[in-house]
């Protein structure tokens, strides 16, 4: 796997992990974290859960492979995608568009609010 696919993989997995963390065992979140947040490797993982590096390895998967499930199932990160594409448009046509300052300054505060939700 090419290292921009490993980049791809881990900014999915970790927004999916934001979606859906509470879905998830404890220990699911726990190796989740350590390997995707932390960035550690299935060896220092494995010496701190005194498991083998096997097991860290098919926790990992078996978690990956649930908020895939969950995903598909509730679509969440699709849905926040494409509501940040709609809020992007809505900013760009706001910027082309002639009307007075006040009123952009206040359509621009309602779209950073949007974009908290």
């Amino acid at each position: 796997m090419s290292q921009e696919n490993k980049l791809e993989k881990t900014n999915r997995i970790n927004l999916l992990f934001d979606f859906y963390e509470t879905l998830l065992t404890e220990k699911q979140q726990t190796f989740l974290k350590y390997y995707f947040h932390d960035d550690f490797s299935l060896g220092e993982i494995a010496g701190e859960f005194e498991i083998s590096r096997q097991a860290v390895y098919e926790h990992i998967k078996r978690a990956e492979g649930m908020l895939e499930v969950y995903e598909e199932k509730l679509g969440l990160l699709q849905k926040h995608e494409e509501r940040c594409v709609l809020l992007a448009k809505l900013e760009e046509l706001l910027n082309n568009t002639e009307m007075s300052h006040l009123h952009k300054e206040t359509i621009k505060n309602l779209l950073r609010q949007a974009e908290q939700l």
